[in-house]
């Protein structure tokens, strides 16, 4: 398996230091930190699902003209929903209902998921995309996770 270069390696695992300081907070941090803790760990979590969905969207637009009309169909679908999924999140905030820890356990459910998205991307990413991603992925999935049965 390749290795990512250096700089989208130490990026991305920098990308994790928000959601890690949130989980440091919930587990170890005055109680008085626990709801802005919470708040931006979803904020973060959802920010970061919506850029995984602007990746795909940029990957499908950059495949050669033939391959996007006739079989990346999916890619573009798949590529709206982490915004969405990512704004439902938002709703029972909006409405009072029962939140943060539901919104939270679908947004780590989704960073999950985004894994299947992908795996299926083949050709279209350096042979180093998944060796990259499967670990943020289910870093901040898991990190999102703690947050919500904290």
């Amino acid at each position: 398996m390749d290795t990512a270069p250096a700089l989208p390696r130490w990026l991305g695992r920098a990308g994790l230091l928000p959601q890690l300081a949130c989980v440091g907070v919930l587990y170890a941090g005055p109680a008085e930190w626990r709801e802005p803790a919470q708040a931006l760990a979803f904020a973060y979590a959802a920010l970061i699902l919506s850029f995984l969905g602007g990746m795909w969207w940029g990957i499908a637009a950059a495949a050669p003209a033939a391959q996007r009309r006739n079989t990346l169909g999916w890619v573009w679908m798949a590529a709206v929903l982490p915004s969405l999924v990512a704004l439902a999140g938002f709703v029972p905030w909006a409405l009072g209902w029962q939140w943060p820890e539901p919104s939270l356990a679908m947004l780590s459910g989704a960073l999950l998921v985004s894994l299947g998205v992908d795996a299926r991307l083949g050709p279209l990413v350096p042979r180093w995309w998944m060796p990259l991603r499967v670990p943020l992925s289910f870093g901040l999935g898991l990190m999102t996770m703690a947050v919500a049965v904290a």
